[in-house]
Parts: structure tokens; C-alpha cells; sequence
């Protein structure tokens, strides 16, 4: 049987580009472990692969129970990349998946871009920039979600790491051929990252993870533009604009709502987060800039601890956050 004396705990998970991480916490007691996964859940034909992220999953719980003494689940949030999009399959099988392993009864899954908004605002109207290899913004006034951007580096995700990374490229072979806009400065980073820049595109068009190529030249901006290069001060200052430009597509235009920054794009300092603040006071006047309080995988810890005690007033739309139906299982470690 269940041990009643062990605490209850709250499942929240976080799945991205970079891999997934998972953490039990309590309602009243915040983080009580948590553990990681290098490997991004695959997608198919079926969009994200319930299968592939319950193999990585299990195990993870099932040490984070052992090493807190958890047994019973009462609430478990998965922040997916993609969900809105590619999360059909996750949907129809996961929540089920969950409460047959773990015997959860509430479960919700939602977009990384509504857990990164949860854990940089709270349930407070407002729009939060996610900046990372890609760039989403998304804002609520608390009855619907608004997103803008997020279309991937072919289509979109304009201001993030790939599209400062192939605007720094593009300037470094500019200075290469001798054409206007380029810059000698970031040709010679780029060929120090690369190699001969004239090879660049047979080893770049063919791999299937171009935009994380095109993202670890952003680093490579930002140094350039600490060293006073012109166009690398030009390529952040319009990736600001972009960034203020989505923001103001998503943010409330009435009230007092605030605005928030998540994500590692931000650590490149003063050459990209001064231009954004002057963009975003001049897009945006009546929005207050604040600090994010945390990160996405703290938003699906926030929603689990709302979610357990029924307190979640998130608006949920089905693809941007789903609350699964309620089962009636019983909870992990019952015999």
C-alpha cells in the first residue's frame, strides 16, 4: 500500500531543444529534486513521440521517488517544445501514459513558451520573450493565450540565436567577397569557428541541426559587438527591434501588464538588452519591465502546485495548454 506518511508530490517536466529535465516538488515545500536528460524527445509523422519522452521519463521518476520518498503523485505539467503544433499524439497518449505509471490524476500539458511564461510572470496578464536558438513571445490577459513568432529558423524566430548567428555569418561573408555591410571582424571569428569561410555552406545546408550551427555563432555577435564592431552592434540592435516588434503583437493594450525576458539569448549583456529595453519602452509604454522570476521548468512546477489544489486560472485553449480529463487510478506504489 501507499505510505500515507510520505509527502505528496507534484510532477513537472520540461521538454526541449536541449533535452528534458523533470522534478518532483511539493505544494508547500517548492523543489525537492530533480534530474536531466541530454537527449531532446524525438518527433515523427506523429508530431512529438509520447513513446520516445515516457522512455526517458520513467526512469527519472522512479529515482526522483526513490531519492525523495514520494509515492503518490497528485498533479503532474509537461512544458513541451512544439506542443501546439506537433503535439497531437502527445496529447491523445500521454496523460494516460502518466497515470498508468504513476498513477497521476491531474494532468496538463502545455507549450514551453506557457511554462516559460508562468515561470518568468506567474498568472499575471502580460507577454514574456523566450529567447534561446529560436524566439517566441507570448502574452495573456488571463482569458486567451496570444503567441507571435516561433515559426523556426526558416520561417521565423526572428531576433533569436540562429537568426543573430546567420546575420553574423552573412556580414562575415560580405567582408570575405568584398561586398558593402560586411565586417572583417566577424569574418575572421567566423573562420576561426569554421574554417575557410568559402566551404562553410557545403558543411552547413546539409546537416539537419542548421539552426543550432547558426545559433553558436550568436556568442561569436555578441563579442564582436562588445568590441565596439559596428555591424555586430547593427545585427543586435535590429534583433531587438524584432524582439519588441513580438512582444507588442502578444502584450495586453489595456491595464497595467508586465514584461519579461527568459531564456540564454539574454547573457549576452548590454549590446543586445539595452537596445530591447529602448524598443520596448517606445512599442510598449504601459507595460513594466520586470525581472524574470524563473524558468520554464519552475512555470510547470508553479502549474503543478496550482493544478493539484484546483487553483490553475490559466485560460486553456487545447493546444497552447490542455487539461487532460481526471482519472480515477491509484496512485504510484499501490499493491
Amino acid at each position: 500500500m501507499t505510505d500515507r506518511g510520505a509527502p505528496a508530490g507534484l510532477l513537472a517536466v520540461d521538454s526541449g531543444g536541449s533535452g528534458l529535465r523533470a522534478a518532483l516538488a511539493a505544494v508547500d515545500r517548492g523543489v525537492l529534486a530533480q534530474r536531466a536528460s541530454t537527449v531532446p524527445v524525438r518527433t515523427g509523422p506523429r508530431g512529438i513521440d509520447p513513446g520516445h519522452l515516457m522512455e526517458q521519463l520513467v526512469p527519472m521518476v522512479r529515482a526522483l521517488t526513490a531519492e525523495t520518498g514520494v509515492r503518490e503523485l497528485g498533479a503532474a505539467v509537461v512544458g513541451a517544445a512544439g506542443l501546439s503544433t506537433l503535439g497531437d499524439a502527445l496529447r491523445a497518449e500521454l496523460p494516460d501514459a502518466l497515470t498508468r505509471e504513476f498513477g497521476v490524476a491531474k494532468v496538463a500539458l502545455a507549450a514551453d513558451a506557457v511554462t516559460a511564461y508562468v515561470g518568468a510572470l506567474g498568472p499575471s496578464p502580460g507577454a514574456v520573450i523566450a529567447a534561446g536558438t529560436g524566439l517566441i513571445a507570448i502574452g495573456t490577459d488571463l482569458t486567451r493565450w496570444r503567441r507571435a513568432d516561433g515559426w523556426g529558423h526558416l520561417l521565423g524566430d526572428c531576433g533569436g540565436g540562429a537568426w543573430i548567428g546567420r546575420a553574423g555569418l552573412e556580414a562575415a561573408l560580405r567582408a570575405h567577397d568584398g561586398r558593402p555591410g560586411g565586417s572583417a571582424r566577424l569574418r575572421d571569428r567566423a573562420e576561426a569557428e569554421f574554417g575557410p569561410l568559402p566551404t562553410l555552406p557545403g558543411r552547413l545546408y546539409p546537416r539537419a541541426d542548421r539552426a543550432a550551427v547558426l545559433a553558436s555563432f550568436a556568442p561569436g555577435v555578441a563579442d564582436c559587438a562588445h568590441l565596439g564592431d559596428p555591424v555586430a552592434l547593427d545585427i543586435l540592435g535590429a534583433a531587438a527591434r524584432q524582439m519588441a516588434e513580438s512582444a507588442a503583437a502578444v502584450c495586453p493594450v489595456s491595464g497595467e501588464p508586465r514584461i519579461a525576458l527568459t531564456g540564454g539569448l539574454f547573457r549576452m549583456g548590454d549590446p543586445l538588452l539595452l537596445p530591447l529595453e529602448i524598443e520596448l519602452a517606445q512599442k510598449l509604454p504601459h507595460a513594466q519591465q520586470v525581472p524574470a522570476e524563473g524558468d520554464p521548468l519552475h512555470g510547470s512546477v508553479r502549474m503543478a502546485a496550482d493544478l493539484a489544489t484546483d487553483a490553475l486560472t490559466l485560460p486553456s485553449d487545447g493546444t497552447m495548454l490542455y487539461l487532460a480529463p481526471k482519472k480515477g487510478i491509484s496512485p504510484t506504489g499501490d499493491e
